[in-house]
């Protein structure tokens, strides 16, 4: 299998829009799209955490910031078209299963109507030449047979978050057949893995979590300590959803859904990941809880990611330890005085040159 990386000359100068790009993962495509030469420009609402990436790295740095709520379709499509992207990443939405439960309707229009708002909006675009709308790997049925899901897998969802994101991946698919086929333009769906890396400071993420609890000298509480999940570092979906982008306006056959994840030996439990970033941050205590308390959630997740492999040279680069050894040096640098977006470089450019 050979590794195929973005292209520098593809992204240079293209104009690219991506929603919610003031979330964890949206700054760091910001950032690697910037490096690829790309004209960036973001829509989301304002960041919510503090501390959080958007405000370390400085935005303004990257490229144009537009804060709007992409549930404000009159005001969406005008930031759209006076963006005139050729390229869109769609990745606005409610992204927290907990939070899905306490604010539903929340979860559903934020992740349903806005993902109806920014398909109806590139309709309108007269220069779009491709858009990757990214959901999550938690769009499958639970099979209950521990199988890894491939993209032809039955959709579902038993919690909000996890339903709404199913529902999007029907919305997107009917926008395809219905018009986007016809306008010659192609849109694919990423469905990515759990993503860890420095940056995030989200509630109810594990490595926030644990970065939280361990720098104040607390003892960190897992729910599920036996949940499984396909963990990747940020930096491995994003080279995913680029090259999509990139292949799919070359051949729109390409224009599918697609699975990103590790490979088969980073599907670990929540137990195994905290205790190898225990290894990694030194002194610090942990309690596994009972995995029955709380919300429903998957106990389960993995995925076949070979279709990626295969149609996209998409491979994964970094072990389950090196993801959490990136990761949890990421925040004790930033602690320690390191710059934030020196630090994002400085990994962007270990994974490029690994």
């Amino acid at each position: 299998m050979i590794f195929q990386a973005p292209s520098k000359d593809f992204w240079h100068d293209k104009r690219v829009l991506v929603t919610g790009h003031s979330g964890f993962k949206g700054m760091w495509l910001s950032l690697c799209l910037h490096r690829l030469g790309a004209k960036v420009s973001g829509i989301s609402l304002i960041p919510e955490s503090s501390p959080n990436l958007y405000d370390l790295i400085d935005f303004q740095n990257i490229g144009e910031s537009i804060f709007c709520d992409i549930r404000d379709f009159k005001k969406l499509s005008d930031k759209f078209q006076a963006v005139d992207p050729e390229f869109v990443f769609h990745m606005a939405a409610q992204p927290l299963v907990r939070k899905s439960y306490a604010h539903p309707l929340d979860t559903f229009s934020s992740n349903i109507t806005g993902t109806i708002h920014t398909l109806e909006c590139m309709r309108m675009l007269s220069n779009l030449k491709a858009a990757v709308m990214i959901t999550t790997d938690k769009v499958y049925q639970d099979n209950h047979t521990q199988t890894p899901y491939k993209e032809s897998s039955p959709l579902g969802g038993h919690d909000p978050y996890s339903s709404s994101k199913a529902a999007c991946e029907i919305v997107i698919n009917s926008y395809r057949k219905s018009f986007f086929e016809e306008l010659g333009l192609p849109i694919a769906s990423a469905r990515a893995g759990n993503v860890i890396g420095g940056g995030d400071w989200s509630e109810d993420r594990l490595i926030p979590d644990a970065m939280r609890a361990w720098k104040k000298k607390e003892t960190l509480y897992i729910r599920r300590p036996d949940a499984t999940r396909p963990w990747q570092h940020v930096l491995e979906p994003l080279h995913g959803y680029l090259m999509l982008a990139q292949e799919m306006s070359r051949d729109h056959e390409k224009a599918q859904a697609y699975n990103f994840g590790p490979d088969q030996d980073a599907t670990a439990s929540v137990r195994e990941v905290i205790t190898i970033a225990q290894g990694f941050f030194g002194e610090c205590e942990v309690d596994f809880g009972n995995c029955d308390q709380g919300p429903h959630e998957s106990n389960w997740l993995s995925l076949d990611t070979s279709k990626s492999q295969q149609e996209l040279g998409v491979i994964s680069k970094w072990s389950l330890s090196q993801t959490i050894q990136h990761s949890i040096s990421w925040y004790q640098d930033l602690e320690l005085g390191g710059d934030a977006l020196t630090l994002c470089n400085q990994q962007i450019d270990l994974y490029n040159n690994t």
